[in-house]
């Protein structure tokens, strides 16, 4: 092998720590987060150095993750091919990297951002990489409602940073990203049970049973559903979201009350892949409304 094509191997291999698509997600929500905030247009050096902090952040927490799952994730299909567990990095380059990449972040967000942004964005990394990666995915089965709260921070990040605070619509939009994280995660741990299991990790579905977890799911996807009403109850938004907050909502509970009455992994995969496309379509929906009105 070439030595460019060494470097571009390990290039993608201190990519795939920062768990690129999940990233995304977090990103495009905190953006979401900085459009809302405000009436007008956000400011574009804010928009920039906010975006590129947060991701570089997110990603810093990823890293931080893989390196303290290395072990579970070589005992788990869906990740034994991660660069840890595979051996494409050691745990020294990944720390190294991960302290680089979320130092950089922060330093942005302090400099070009704010002060509030920065330190909401230390403790929603502290929150992931530390909290719910060390203490308390190994320890409940509750892991993913507790530490659910620092997945759902990245709109009030996004408003953070265009306001320099936290208001009540951002708080909305946190409960929104947090009562949808149940649901989500949920509906892969019950396809992905044998995975965890072998990992030893308590997992919903292997603590309380698959028929549990599935009323869960319901459970959490009926609030998230009603929760997504109130920003047009608040006014934050008008008749075109909330016509997508009850399409989008009707068939998300089409979908958990199919997979509680019939289930299969394959429906289990299907409900899991429609929650992702759920939550982008829905915070779309919010930005467009926020400017068409």
């Amino acid at each position: 092998m070439t030595s460019l094509a060494l470097t571009e191997s390990r290039i993608r291999s201190f990519l795939a720590l920062t768990k690129p698509r999940v990233v995304s997600l977090i990103v495009f929500c905190a953006v979401i987060g900085m459009f809302l905030a405000t009436p007008d247009f956000p400011r574009a050096g804010v928009v920039f150095f906010a975006t590129v902090g947060i991701a570089l952040v997110a990603g810093a927490a990823a890293a931080i993750n893989c390196l303290v799952e290395r072990k579970i994730d070589a005992q788990m299909a869906r990740t034994r091919r991660r660069p840890l567990p595979s051996g494409e990095l050691s745990s020294t380059q990944t720390f190294v990297f991960a302290c680089l990449l979320g130092g950089l972040g922060l330093f942005l967000l302090h400099r070009y951002v704010n002060a509030l942004t920065m330190w909401l964005t230390l403790a929603t990394f502290v929150g992931y990489a530390v909290i719910y990666t060390v203490v308390l995915k190994p320890a409940t089965p509750q892991n993913i409602v507790i530490g659910g709260a620092s997945g759902a921070m990245p709109p009030v990040l996004g408003w953070a940073a265009v306001t320099g605070e936290i208001s009540a619509e951002s708080l909305i939009l946190f409960l929104i990203i947090f009562l949808w994280t149940p649901p989500h995660f949920w509906s892969l741990a019950l396809y992905r049970a044998k995975d965890y299991a072998r990992a030893g990790l308590p997992m919903l579905p292997l603590t309380h049973g698959q028929r549990y977890t599935k009323l869960m799911i319901v459970l959490y996807t009926c609030a998230l559903v009603a929760v997504t009403l109130l920003p047009f109850a608040m006014r934050m938004s008008g008749a075109l979201y909330l016509a997508a907050a009850l399409g989008l909502g009707g068939v998300f509970i089409w979908y958990v009350v199919e997979l509680y009455r019939n289930y299969s992994d394959m429906l289990s995969r299907a409900t899991f892949k429609y929650s992702i496309f759920y939550l982008a379509a829905l915070f779309s929906a919010l930005l467009v409304d926020h400017y068409w009105r």
